[in-house]
């Protein structure tokens, strides 16, 4: 008495060679350079609040900070040209 295993995946309900599903290729979306440079940020923050180099909510503070000053020194130059 010999139990035979089957290697083969079990293939989903509904699936039949004909199935749409297997002739359609699925591709990424295209991001644009501000998407891409964000991800890649979030992901290097992550790793580094893993290894413990930062702390997430100091990076979130001090990233909030530079952001309002950034925008307040726009704000001064734009306001300095009309003057």
């Amino acid at each position: 008495m010999l139990i035979k295993h089957s290697r083969r995946k079990k293939k989903p309900e509904g699936y039949t060679d004909e199935s749409p599903r297997r002739s359609r290729i699925i591709t990424g979306k295209e991001l644009d350079e501000l998407e891409e440079l964000n991800i890649k940020l979030e992901t290097l923050v992550g790793l580094l609040s893993e290894k413990g180099v930062i702390s997430n909510r100091e990076y979130a503070s001090n990233v909030a900070m530079r952001l309002h000053e950034i925008s307040k020194a726009k704000s001064f130059e734009e306001l300095d040209e009309e003057i």
